[in-house]
C-alpha cells in the first residue's frame, strides 16, 4: 500500500471519529438502596437511587415515600405504568430488606450502632438481549457478597460473610425474591425505560464534513476540535515513517 493511500484512509478514519458515539450498543439500569434497621426522626431509613448507564433518573426515600424524577429521563417517563410499578416495587424491597437487616451479622467484631445495608442492584442489556442481573451487598460500608442472578451464584467478598450466604442460599423464599427482583422487575422496567432512553441518544444533525459554497469557490472542511491534534499526530507519524523509508 502506498504513503499516499496510508495517509488517504488514516484521514478519513479520523473524520468518521464522532466523539458521541461509542463502540457497541450496551446498557444498564442499576439502583442502589440504602437501608438502616434504625433512624433518628426526621431522617429517612431507606433511601433508593436509580439510573441508567450511570445517568441518575429517579430517586427515593422512606421519609417522604415519595418517588422524585431525575434528569430528562426521569422527566420523560415518570408518568409511565412502568414508573408507578417501580415505585410500589421500591417501598416493597425497603420492606424487605429491612426484615432482614436484624439477622445480618458479619464474623467479625463490627464498629457498634445499628446496621446499615447497602444494596446495588444492576441488569444488563446488549443488542435486545439479557446480558447480565447482579445484586451487590455491603453491610456497614463493607462488600459482603455478590448474587450473579443469571446463575444464582453466591460470592462471598468478606469471609465474614460466610454464614449469611449460607442462611441466604438454604431460604429458597429469599432466594427466589432475589431472582424476581433483579431478573424479572428489573429487565421489565429497563425494557420499558430503554426506547424512550435509546430516543434521548439520537445524535444530533450536524453540518456536512465538506460544504460547497457559492460562487464556485473551493470547499471547507469542517472538524472537531479534538479531531484536529489528532490529525497533526498522523502526519508527524507519517513524515517519520517516510524519513525512514528514504534511508532504506
Amino acid at each position: 500500500m502506498s504513503l499516499a493511500r496510508t495517509s488517504g484512509l488514516l484521514l478519513l478514519i479520523l473524520l468518521l471519529i464522532e466523539p458521541r458515539k461509542t463502540l457497541g450498543n450496551g446498557h444498564s439500569l442499576c439502583l442502589k438502596l440504602t437501608v438502616k434497621s434504625q433512624s433518628r426522626p426526621g431522617q429517612p431509613w431507606c433511601e433508593v437511587q436509580g439510573s441508567v448507564d450511570t445517568k441518575p433518573f429517579l430517586r427515593y426515600d422512606s421519609d417522604s415515600n415519595k418517588v422524585k424524577a431525575l434528569g430528562l429521563l426521569g422527566e420523560e417517563v415518570n408518568a409511565t405504568k412502568a414508573w408507578t410499578e417501580l415505585s410500589e416495587m421500591l417501598r416493597e424491597v425497603c420492606q424487605e430488606l429491612r426484615m432482614v437487616l436484624p439477622v445480618m451479622k458479619l464474623e467479625q467484631k463490627e464498629p457498634g450502632g445499628p446496621p446499615t445495608l447497602q444494596v446495588k442492584l444492576c441488569c444488563q442489556r446488549e443488542a435486545e438481549r439479557r446480558t447480565g442481573a447482579s445484586l451487590h451487598f455491603n453491610l456497614n460500608g463493607q462488600p459482603a457478597l455478590v448474587l450473579d442472578a443469571m446463575s444464582m451464584n453466591w460470592t462471598v467478598l468478606n469471609p465474614g460473610a460466610t454464614g449469611i450466604k449460607e442462611a441466604w442460599e438454604n431460604n429458597q423464599e429469599l432466594a427466589a425474591y432475589f431472582s424476581k427482583i433483579s431478573m424479572g422487575d428489573c429487565g421489565h422496567w429497563f425494557r420499558e425505560f430503554l426506547e424512550h432512553w435509546e430516543n434521548m441518544l439520537e445524535p444530533e444533525p450536524t453540518e456536512p464534513l465538506i460544504k460547497a459554497l457559492d460562487n464556485g469557490q473551493s470547499a471547507s472542511i469542517q472538524l472537531p476540535e479534538c479531531v484536529i491534534p489528532l490529525i497533526f499526530s498522523c502526519f508527524v507519524l507519517i513524515g517519520t515513517i517516510r524519513c525512514s523509508l528514504s534511508f532504506l
